[in-house]
């Protein structure tokens, strides 16, 4: 069983987000994978997560094509593919990538800016696609979206089976 997350980001950018649940992740003990849908967004995410402090960084490998055997042992991996090379518990899914049912993970995270009309879209396409979805094991859907001071709240919740 995966809980699969749906972050509608309104108050605050991917920029400033992403950094935090990847914290709240390793504190768990769980490595990461983010995908992405271009490697000019891997770079991107990856400058993000380096510079996203003054004080401090998140360590994170970019997945190339070539196999790189520190990524297994990488906390945090950034791709464009679909793989799960470290390992990882958590999956995000931004900028486009679409998320899809996978009971590899405990999570599966998509992120989507609620200022953009067609991510709002997809994301509505996507919720409805595995809501409906008869997967083998059962998945907990949600929808969470921030409030004025910036406090994440759970809006809805469905169970697939």
């Amino acid at each position: 069983m995966s809980e699969i997350l749906f972050y509608h980001l309104e108050q605050r950018p991917l920029e400033q987000v992403l950094p935090l649940l990847l914290e709240k992740t390793l504190e768990r003990g769980w490595k990461a994978v983010i995908e992405t849908l271009d490697e000019e967004q891997e770079k991107a995410l990856s400058e993000i997560l380096w510079t996203y402090k003054d004080d401090s960084f998140l360590a994170h490998n970019i997945v190339s094509s070539a196999k790189n055997t520190l990524d297994e042992e990488q906390n945090i991996l950034i791709t464009t593919n679909q793989d799960n090379v470290n390992g990882a518990n958590v999956r995000f899914f931004v900028n486009g990538a679409i998320v899809r049912a996978n009971d590899e993970y405990e999570r599966l995270v998509y992120m989507f800016d609620g200022h953009n009309s067609d991510a709002v879209q997809s994301a509505r396409n996507a919720w409805k696609e595995l809501s409906k979805k008869k997967i083998a094991s059962k998945n907990i859907l949600t929808y969470w979206q921030q409030n004025n001071l910036g406090v994440w709240q759970k809006k809805r919740e469905t169970n697939t089976s």
